[in-house]
């Protein structure tokens, strides 16, 4: 059970409170697909397809509204960081590896913006992190209100194993200010950042989407699946987070529970879903996962 301060009480009530064509409503059908993984979590969905008032569900209220490491999520907006301090001129400039050999193949080679966001590659945002420095990383936080703000724990590290926490129902008002352009980086950057979250396009929509892994020392790794549904009718936003008790093995069931609730509302054709459910149990997806806390910290395991 999460427990919740008084602030974060208060948080979920204005949370809530944004809800504005409609009220949040509990889901509790939507705990089987918890219960069958075997997995503690969470998923908020705002459906905000035509033909339809705009709907607010959720699964697991109190912990909806609780704040957890953000992970590899952050980089959707660490990049919106990296491109408006200059630091990145581009989809195509190229971050050359320094011949430190990590334990994911893909991250063992040069990389692009591209290939950084779809290989969650740490080693580059961590470059970055140093580069953009602890103020501007604050006041960049601040600048979005993103979760509670905090760049304590290392410049490198602190939202992978720090300070920086936001729940999944700021995650999903992040993604609905991104989807509209509406945060304060450059129209150009924006656009930029939302193609390089395409993870599937098709004639039924356009899936954007980002996973996060992590843990501070001590606790069960936090997994997240956070990004939108772009419908010929209108975007289906959601963010899930689930607790990974059994570690690694855990983490495929982020996008498999997601994917199975987003298709019993119809955001996802079962075609779509199924093919899915392949892709995500496959070795390359559980290798994306596999960070243990020595891994997070940037731990090579040779040099050449």
């Amino acid at each position: 059970m999460i427990k919740l301060s008084g602030s974060c009480l208060l948080l979920a009530l204005i949370m809530m409170a944004t809800a504005k064509a409609g009220e949040w409503q509990e889901q509790a059908g939507w705990a089987s697909y918890f219960l069958d993984a075997q997995v503690e979590g969470t998923m908020v969905v705002v459906d905000q397809r035509l033909g339809q008032q705009v709907a607010y569900h959720l699964y697991n209220r109190e912990r909806a509204a609780a704040r957890f490491l953000p992970a590899s999520t952050f980089k959707i907006a660490h990049t919106l960081f990296a491109l408006d301090a200059g630091l990145v001129k581009d989809e195509f400039q190229v971050f050359v590896w320094d011949q430190v050999v990590r334990w994911l193949p893909a991250w063992n080679q040069d990389q692009t913006l591209r290939s950084a966001m779809r290989d969650s590659v740490i080693w580059v945002y961590q470059d970055l992190a140093v580069a953009l420095g602890e103020a501007r990383e604050r006041d960049y936080l601040a600048r979005i209100q993103y979760g509670n703000m905090d760049s304590s724990g290392g410049t490198r590290e602190f939202w992978l194993t720090g300070g920086l926490r936001i729940s999944a129902i700021e995650q999903v008002e992040f993604l609905q200010r991104l989807y509209r352009n509406e945060l304060p980086f450059s129209l150009a950057d924006q656009r930029l950042v939302k193609d390089l979250m395409v993870n599937e396009a098709g004639p039924t929509g356009i899936l954007r989407a980002k996973s996060g892994w992590g843990s501070s020392r001590g606790e069960a790794p936090i997994g997240w699946w956070i990004g939108w549904i772009e419908c010929i009718d209108g975007p289906v936003f959601f963010a899930l987070n689930i607790t990974g008790v059994k570690g690694m093995d855990d983490a495929p069931k982020r996008q498999l529970i997601a994917r199975k609730i987003l298709q019993s509302i119809g955001a996802l054709p079962v075609a779509t879903e199924k093919r899915m459910t392949e892709r995500v149990a496959s070795k390359a997806v559980i290798a994306e996962s596999r960070l243990t806390d020595t891994e997070v910290m940037g731990t090579v395991t040779a040099k050449k």
